[in-house]
């Protein structure tokens, strides 16, 4: 059997049920990740341009300058995580413990702020923080509540009123042709597609709490918005698109995005990744 698209895999194809509970500790790209944690309610960030921090509403954040890298601890940390998720950013748990988790957040502060994504926290990326710019809007005349999914940037934006209220780090569909086989429905089947995420607007439709099988892999809380092409949680989310197709999310991100989009509204895929 071939399908043109597919869900996306996350590493943990085959598993002959779906788990209920995420694991204790995820893997991405050789880094051991901290277990995700819920996060409160997100700040709205204004919709346009490179606006100094002052002017959003914002407090002043003077950035304390130490440069850290993934493993680092303490109070630059906790400085870091606290102003991240201010600006609409996940970095997971405000603890003071640069993880992966955190490191997803930079990545995805990083690429906004045209800044090469890395898990080092030097005196670019300080400056940014005191003085960031919003994620570059999609579609202007979008709808108030909106998703838009920058292929380019690997980028994810949940707007509510017009704001950006979460901002994630993503991986999209690789764009490598595939074929695979897997059990599905009691006998072995092929499956193959071009593993892309399709540009275009689409609309979410349903979903599924917690971890959801497919033939292609498990998605932890899918949101499906374009056929078989979800937002899911991923144990990996690297920094180059990766997936059969759905639009990877990390851990923490797609614990608390359901709560956040209802069904029926927008999804806008724009751009191209180049390698």
């Amino acid at each position: 059997m071939t399908f043109a698209t597919g869900f996306a895999a996350t590493g943990v194809a085959g598993t002959a049920q779906a788990r209920t509970a995420a694991p204790a500790g995820v893997v991405t790209t050789g880094t051991v990740l901290p277990a995700f944690s819920v996060s409160s309610a997100l700040p709205a960030l204004p919709a346009r341009g490179a606006v100094p921090a002052r002017a959003t509403g914002y407090p002043q954040f003077a950035a304390p300058g130490k440069t850290l890298k993934l493993g680092a601890k303490g109070s630059a940390v906790k400085a870091l995580q606290a102003r991240l998720k201010e600006l609409g950013y996940v970095p997971g748990s405000v603890d003071g413990r640069y993880g992966g988790t955190t490191m997803m957040a930079v990545w995805a502060f990083q690429k906004v702020q045209g800044i090469k994504p890395t898990s080092t926290v030097a005196a670019r990326t300080w400056k940014a923080l005191e003085n960031p710019r919003a994620p570059q809007v999609l579609v202007p005349r979008g709808k108030a509540t909106r998703v838009e999914v920058n292929l380019t940037k690997q980028v994810m934006v949940l707007y509510r009123g017009g704001a950006p209220v979460l901002i994630s780090h993503i991986s999209s569909g690789s764009g490598i042709p595939y074929t695979e086989y897997a059990t599905w429905n009691g006998k072995r089947q092929r499956f193959s597609g071009s593993a892309r995420t399709p540009t275009g607007d689409y609309a979410t439709t349903w979903r599924v709490k917690g971890w959801h099988r497919s033939y292609l892999g498990q998605l932890y809380n899918p949101i499906f918005f374009n056929g078989g092409i979800a937002l899911h949680g991923a144990l990996s989310v690297p920094l180059y698109p990766a997936s059969h197709g759905c639009v990877r999310l990390p851990m923490n991100v797609a614990e608390i995005l359901p709560g956040m989009l209802g069904k029926g509204v927008p999804v806008h895929v724009r751009g191209a990744f180049r390698r």
